[in-house]
């Protein structure tokens, strides 16, 4: 199993871990992402997304075919995390 198997598991339960991690320990984020702000705000927003992104990004041909469905896969989880907590709070602010 190779590093980017360790941190897309990661990733699944904690993505902006994963994503400080694979900050840390390499040089995806700066490969991926020409600026901090981009990845910084794929952090606060879409960790998800940016996670999957750095991780199927390839310097030389950027992201690609099945790379893309990966991407995507990514930006499903992050509005459906977003659609979750607001139905939770719809839910609970319902049952008061």
């Amino acid at each position: 199993m190779g590093c980017g198997c360790i941190v897309a598991m990661i990733g699944m339960a904690a993505p902006r871990f994963a994503i400080f991690l694979v900050w840390l320990f390499s040089d995806r984020m700066a490969i991926a992402f020409n600026g901090f702000l981009e990845a910084f705000l794929g952090f606060l927003f879409l960790p998800f997304t940016t996670l999957f992104f750095a991780l199927v990004y390839a310097p030389v041909g950027g992201v690609s075919g099945f790379g893309w469905i990966i991407v995507g896969f990514g930006l499903v989880l992050d509005i459906s995390s977003y659609t979750s907590g607001a139905k939770a709070r719809a839910d609970r602010a319902a049952s008061i």
